[in-house]
């Protein structure tokens, strides 16, 4: 529904939005877990977008009302969205204020693995729900080995488009248009893109860019949220070596893990510039610029 409109206007802070374009299996509910203890801390709205069937690409008409909701909807900002759903440029819907996107990928073997028996077993997070494929008991490792449709390469297409947006070559397996556009929306439409590998990492620098939003998130999630948040899939078996590297004999698999590696390079590099190692602990950098010759001199 379109959200109430309101002509108040908002200072900066109070103004932004944040979107978090989810990717399945990449921690992204302990991440989400860590918004919503803090938003009443912290003052502002946390907002799930639920698509039918978890379908991560809208309608021409669903893009424009998202745009329209989100930019207008002044009782909902600040705002922290999170979804399922690939990324969308709203400089095309004509917005002049766009919001803060976000995002966190995973190793793709490993995302694959994990989301194959989610989808059999379910997770600790909610044990009773009844899963889409409830009940099929082969592992992955038998399932690469017969060439099953669940764990075929072409499963792994899909943090590239996640990234790529709404265009058709997007979803288009294997394009290498759609990862040269995943790979530049990362580094210009994207505030931060972390790991799951390195979550915590991913929560501090956040913490120390947006602290409107993050206050207090790395103390919370160490002492809180390792063992209350993260999601365990039931079931789950390590592959073998052996389907570990028929797997990544796929074109499939070597353009997701060349866009997994890009951005882990990226949010390492971030990284090195932002904090300090010390004693095994990691430390925020403090502000490390300043003005000065500053004219003309005030009397």
């Amino acid at each position: 529904m379109d959200g109430p409109r309101q002509d108040v206007a908002l200072d900066e802070e109070d103004d932004m939005v944040i979107i978090y374009n989810r990717v399945p299996k990449t921690a992204s509910t302990s991440f989400t877990n860590i918004a919503y203890d803090l938003c009443a801390k912290n003052k502002y709205h946390v907002l799930h977008i639920n698509t039918t069937k978890n379908n991560p690409v809208m309608s021409l008409q669903d893009q424009v009302r998202f745009v329209k909701n989100i930019t207008a909807w002044k009782e909902m900002k600040p705002g922290f969205y999170h979804g399922h759903i690939s990324y969308l440029d709203f400089a095309k819907f004509g917005v002049k204020k766009k919001p803060i996107y976000i995002n966190v990928i995973r190793d793709p073997i490993e995302r694959l693995v994990s989301y194959y028996y989610f989808l059999r077993f379910g997770d600790d997070y909610r044990p009773g729900l009844r899963r889409r494929k409830q009940g099929d008991k082969k592992t992955f490792d038998e399932c690469v080995a017969e060439g099953g449709s669940d764990c075929a390469p072409e499963k792994l297409w899909l943090q590239i488009p996640f990234f790529c947006g709404h265009s058709s070559e997007c979803w288009n397996v294997g394009s290498r248009w759609a990862m040269d556009q995943a790979k530049y929306n990362l580094i210009n439409e994207y505030f931060l893109v972390g790991v799951t590998e390195e979550l915590e990492d991913f929560i501090m620098l956040l913490e120390a860019a947006l602290p409107r939003f993050f206050r207090g998130a790395t103390e919370l999630y160490r002492t809180v949220g390792k063992k209350s948040h993260l999601r365990k899939t039931t079931e789950k078996k390590l592959p073998t070596k052996q389907t570990i590297a028929k797997l990544q004999q796929s074109d499939i698999w070597k353009m997701e893990n060349e866009f997994y590696e890009f951005a882990l390079e990226q949010f390492q590099f971030i990284r090195a510039h932002a904090v300090r190692e010390k004693d095994g602990d990691l430390y925020i950098l403090a502000q490390n610029f300043f003005y000065e010759k500053i004219y003309p001199k005030s009397n």
